[in-house]
């Protein structure tokens, strides 16, 4: 860590804050630049469905009265404007790690088994935490991750997502190395594709062991690395068991079939990644669980880990560039002041694109 005469410095940073549906306005907050925290100026960002949500007020009123009012977004990239660290410097693009732990914000160690993502003692940006619409954020250096030269920023914005994917597959990174493993996934949005695409390019699951299942033709074509499936036309039920490990990736009312489709086709004693989110229960057929003997597993978020093996593969593989380059729109959306992130808003909460909306900040 740099030794500093200073023991801190307040920064001012002009932030586009949700104050409450269909509602974000400019507000300067205020952040403590502290010795091991850098200062990041936003240049890019992609748009999650959780942010839209907040936007539409989709979210359960005491959630909304929770976590309002906010800065939104957390899929995004920035150059350091300043630094506290010796890891970094400034003008260094970097991407944005949006789940920061406690004992980060606190200038701590780490002294619990818990992983960063499933602590209790975390925040995350854009969820009851100011996310990355605002001129300056300050992160702890634990929680950025620098960016080679060979990603641009349109694909490293889309790191984010990815490692949400990785992550899953690091609860079956060792099924995933069988010899002739056969892997479903369920979902053809761009959560499943960027899924996908890591279990192709990072865990190395070829086209003839990779399946997807999709709802929607033409999304679902867009999976040249895997073989394709719509469940409209697919005989789950005599279809027999073939899959030993199933990601689902789905989320909303389409979790529950997703997941019942899946238990029909997963082998005995199989794996099943749960990635979709849902407001509401999901009824599930535990008979089957029970009978097969399944494990199923509990997914969320990402660490800065996840984020350092993602932009590794990226910054290596061209062809995964070129795969997630699908995801992009003809152009990205500038965003120069809180109207125009309500009208990007606006435009994206009326849009059923596949490809993510991009917003570029020009401060």
């Amino acid at each position: 860590m740099l030794k500093n005469t200073v023991e801190s410095k307040e920064i001012t940073s002009k932030s586009y804050r949700l104050l409450k549906p269909g509602d974000i306005e400019e507000v300067m907050l205020k952040h403590e630049l502290r010795p091991g925290f850098v200062n990041i100026q936003p240049l890019m960002a992609s748009v999650c469905h959780a942010d839209d949500r907040y936007f539409a007020g989709k979210r359960r009123p005491e959630a909304l009265a929770k976590k309002l009012p906010m800065a939104l977004l957390h899929e995004g990239i920035g150059t350091i404007k300043e630094t506290m660290s010796d890891k970094f410097k400034k003008g260094q693009r970097v991407v944005i790690v949006p789940n920061v732990p406690g004992y980060m914000l606190r200038g701590e160690t780490k002294k619990d088994s818990v992983p960063d993502n499933y602590s209790t003692d975390s925040v995350f940006l854009s969820s009851g935490y100011d996310g990355i619409a605002q001129s300056d954020l300050v992160q702890p250096d634990r929680a950025v991750v620098p960016l080679p030269e060979n990603i641009p920023d349109e694909i490293a914005i889309l790191t984010e997502v990815s490692t949400v994917g990785y992550h899953a597959t690091s609860h079956v990174a060792d099924e995933l190395t069988k010899p002739n493993c056969r892997v479903a996934l369920f979902g053809d949005g761009p959560v499943g594709y960027m899924a996908a695409a890591v279990l192709h390019y990072i865990r190395g699951i070829d086209k003839d062991h990779l399946t997807v299942f999709g709802a929607v033709p033409d999304r679902l074509n867009e999976f040249d690395f895997a073989n394709k499936e719509l469940v409209t036309d697919y005989d789950f039920d005599n279809a027999g068991e073939q899959f030993d490990v199933i990601f689902e990736a789905t989320g909303g009312n389409f979790s529950s079939s997703a997941i019942n489709e899946g238990i029909k086709v997963i082998k005995r004693t199989g794996k099943f990644v749960l990635m979709g989110v849902s407001e509401d229960l999901v009824p599930i057929d535990t008979r089957d669980i029970l009978e097969k003997g399944l494990t199923f597993y509990g997914t969320s978020r990402s660490t800065t880990p996840d984020f350092e093996a993602v932009v590794k593969s990226m910054s290596q593989s061209q062809a995964y560039q070129d795969t997630l380059r699908k995801l992009l729109p003809e152009k990205e959306t500038i965003i120069r002041s809180a109207s125009d992130l309500n009208k990007a808003f606006e435009d994206i909460v009326a849009s059923k694109a596949w490809y993510k909306a991009v917003l570029k900040f020009e401060w």
